[in-house]
């Protein structure tokens, strides 16, 4: 989501799982890490709860000696189950293997905690290996205090009804399932997952129902709101003037071009990655001469919705999905890490998930979504129409607010394995919002020149942006630290802090290693802005389902020490302590500690 803010250490790991007792904050420290409480509406309030997560990274690995199960055979499914297993002390059956992939010497896993066969929904874990040791492990599982009857004595079908009416929407046919819930007062309930939608307002629900009650437990919110001829990637607004250009696509990530999927190809805004239109899925823009051409001048002296402007806007949206999953797949969002594709040829991963991105969106105004559900069910993303100014003003057209959104798909897929639900507590979703902000500056910085960023400044005709502060070095201009997180609830205003702080290690990395023009295309240069989204995208792999600034802190150590062996240790840890994350912040306290050496 792109709304204005404006409107509105790690824990070692027991070997045994954890109680419940540790997911709740004491002496008045918000409980932004287990909780979020969702308002469904008028009626119905829902206080959503995931068990806390503790965290380990262990550097260049645990060595085999300590546990034969720490190494990664072929076999990833029995691997994954035997180091949970060994690592918490778990009896056979408890542990249920979800998904993994691997990502040349790396290895990732994702598991859930079992009862009886049935799965856990929130009590999750993740491993990864770097040459066959585990580099770093996650885990929520927990010990109920009680736990449901597996077997169910109220059926999903009987529920649908009952959900539809309470969230307002519509049962989208996707299968139901059933399993285990923790809540918050440490029992377990057995639920089913039904998912519903309501186009209209473009909200998407994974709602759980007890299965022996009937009452509405908790949900999964796959929405994070918000926030050719086209406007490169690398400029933010009309005013700096769209180009024509030629064969934008980058072929190792998109092989087929942008207009094929699978054996299908298309002369419109249509896809293997993306489909953009306005109002319906055939609302597309045709091409404006034969070859693929799509010219089409967007003129912001006159509406919006005219028909030049509408179809300047549905190409610029096409153009720039596209190009985020070009960039996004050479540094590791791919088939087997669950992006968003018609066609996975035979790289793994769920096809038939294309982004549908909603130009001109009629749900409302001001604002932006993207809905972002399980890998195998494609990524909805809206766009609306901006009131701030005399003339409006389409989101489509300012870049920074297309790439925030799509952002959102890339780090909810890729943090927990594909699920599209392990960004769900308040402070996992306020940093959603700082990637998705961190990222949208990524794609428009120009030179190794560090410049103050603003986000939102064209559709709102304001310098200052949606943000309370742009993003920057200095303290004066952006006084937003770690310990910030503690007076604040909105997940936006979460989100500057932590995007401030990615800005601040994104100028230490690009102020020692220098930058690179051509880092979109090209991963494998030493220039800092090629390293910081190289750790970007590998630390949203290594962190935990519902991650923490302090989890994901570590994630981004963590990951330096796979793909840099660690080169930037010191570096990272000092941009990360200036702005309050040192090594012994927790419970948003400050600290400006490094480790030894540094």
């Amino acid at each position: 989501m792109v709304l204005s803010s404006k409107l509105l250490s790690s824990v070692l790991l027991a070997v045994t799982y954890a109680s419940l007792s540790a997911a709740f904050v004491a002496n008045g420290v918000p409980n932004h890490s287990t909780h979020r409480t969702r308002h469904i509406s008028r009626e119905l309030k829902l206080e959503t709860f995931h068990p806390a997560t503790t965290y380990e990274t262990f550097g260049h690995g645990l060595a085999s000696d300590v546990s034969l199960d720490s190494r990664a055979p072929k076999d990833l499914n029995s691997t994954a189950i035997a180091f949970v297993k060994s690592r918490l002390g778990l009896e056979d059956g408890k542990v249920a293997y979800r998904s993994g992939f691997t990502d040349n010497n790396q290895k990732f896993a994702y598991v859930r905690q079992n009862h009886n066969g049935i799965p856990f929904i929130n009590a999750v874990a993740n491993i990864a290996w770097k040459d066959d040791k585990v580099v770093s492990f996650g885990s929520s599982f927990v010990k109920p205090t009680t736990i449901a009857s597996s077997k169910a004595t109220v059926s999903a079908s009987s529920l649908i009804s009952k959900v539809e009416e309470a969230f307002d929407a519509t049962y989208n046919g996707w299968p139901t399932t059933t399993q285990y819930l923790v809540k918050a007062d440490g029992s377990a309930a057995l639920v089913h997952t039904i998912q519903v939608q309501n186009e209209a307002v473009n909200s998407w629900f994974e709602v759980y129902v007890d299965a022996h009650s009937g009452e509405i437990v908790s949900v999964t919110d796959f929405v994070a709101e918000a926030t050719y001829k086209v406007l490169p990637i690398t400029k933010r607004a009309p005013t700096e003037g769209l180009q024509v250009l030629v064969d934008p696509q980058d072929t190792v990530a998109s092989p087929a071009g942008w207009h094929t999927a699978g054996t299908t190809s298309y002369t419109t805004t249509q896809g293997n990655n993306v489909i953009a239109y306005k109002t319906s899925l055939t609302g597309t823009t045709a091409q404006s001469a034969t070859g693929l051409v799509f010219n089409y001048t967007y003129d912001d002296t006159l509406a919006p919705t005219v028909t030049a402007n509408l179809n300047a806007a549905r190409v610029n949206a096409f153009y720039l999905i596209n190009t985020v999953h070009d960039l996004a797949y050479r540094y590791g969002f791919t088939e087997a890490s669950y992006n968003f594709q018609v066609d996975n040829g035979s790289n793994g991963g769920k096809g038939a998930d294309p982004v549908r991105i909603s130009v001109q969106d009629s749900g409302g105004t001001n604002n932006a979504n993207f809905a972002t559900p399980a890998d195998g069910q494609p990524g909805t993303c809206r766009m609306y129409v901006w009131t701030y100014t005399s003339v409006r003003r389409d989101g489509a057209l300012e870049n920074d607010i297309v790439v925030h959104e799509m952002t959102h798909g890339i780090t909810n897929r890729l943090t927990g394995g594909g699920t599209g639900s392990c960004l769900q507590t308040t402070e996992a979703g306020g940093m959603g919002e700082g990637w998705s902000d961190a990222l949208a500056e990524w794609t428009e910085q120009k030179s190794a020149t560090i410049t103050d960023y603003v986000l939102g400044d064209y559709v709102t005709d304001d310098a200052a942006g949606i943000r309370n502060y742009p993003y920057s070095t200095s303290t004066t201009t952006n006084p937003l630290k770690y310990s910030s997180v503690k007076t604040l609830t909105e997940v936006h205003n979460i989100g500057e802090v932590w995007a401030n702080i990615l800005h601040n290690v994104y100028a230490a990395l690009v102020g020692k290693y220098g930058f690179s023009a051509t880092a979109k295309t090209n991963p494998d240069g030493t220039e800092g802005n090629i390293v910081y989204l190289h750790l970007f995208i590998d630390a949203l792999k290594l962190q935990p389902c519902n991650p923490t600034m302090v989890t994901a802190r570590d994630a981004w150590i963590q990951a330096d020490v796979n793909r840099y062996a660690g080169a930037n240790k010191c570096l990272l840890w000092k941009a990360f302590a200036s702005r309050g994350l040192g090594t012994a912040a927790a419970s948003y306290v400050d600290s400006a500690l490094v480790p030894s050496g540094c």
